[in-house]
């Protein structure tokens, strides 16, 4: 099998958006990917149970969003028994040793990163590819993990840096995507869901 570079998204998909989409679209030209996969998480350890589908339901509609052969839905998560990103990246770097793996998170998600469990590891598995999101630009990259890797921050364009060159740069390496911004988020459409169900009643 020959080695691939891999985008990696995370996440409860309750429910998958077109904005997963659109965030697997762009990871995939702006940083040469060969695929991404979604791993649809069993439980999110920082989201409460009440409202979370099912897995089974998450990870269908998931697949019905994906819509693209270099798209690949996961359940890699449920099948090692796991919820935690760094456990995660641990055991995909075990199995595919040769495969090459970028994380993708959106700007909210650098904020809260110092919330996760072992994040400096989680830094130092994989590059990050951070999306930008309205109202999160400032924060993120102002924030606790911009600030402790300002040096790791990889900056198109500037001095020969080539985000394509991402997933085979050593980490701790991350980078910052001002031009592609995520409107959509799974909270707003649950949210428009209920409302909208409360409305109709």
């Amino acid at each position: 099998m020959r080695a691939l570079k891999i985008g990696l998204l995370g996440g409860s998909f309750n429910p998958a958006h077109d904005g997963h989409r659109q965030i697997s679209l762009a990871a995939l030209r702006l940083l040469d990917l060969d695929q991404v996969w979604w791993l649809v998480s069993p439980q999110n350890p920082m989201k409460p149970e009440k409202g979370m589908a099912g897995f089974a339901e998450r990870f269908e509609a998931a697949k019905a969003i994906a819509r693209h052969p270099k798209i690949l839905v996961s359940d890699f998560e449920a099948r090692i028994g796991e919820q935690r990103t760094v456990r995660t990246l641990a055991a995909l770097k075990r199995v595919h040793p040769h495969h090459k793996f970028v994380w993708l998170m959106g700007a909210d998600n650098m904020v809260q990163l110092p919330k996760w469990r072992q994040w400096e590891s989680i830094m130092s598995l994989v590059p990050i590819a951070v999306f930008n999101r309205p109202g999160y630009t400032y924060k993120a990259l102002n924030g606790k993990v911009a600030i402790k890797y300002r040096r790791q921050r990889i900056i198109g364009g500037i001095k020969g840096a080539d985000l394509r060159q991402l997933a085979d740069m050593p980490p701790p390496a991350w980078a910052f995507l001002p031009e592609t911004t995520i409107e959509l988020s799974s909270t707003q459409i649950r949210k428009y869901r209920d409302n909208a169900g409360n409305t109709c009643s």
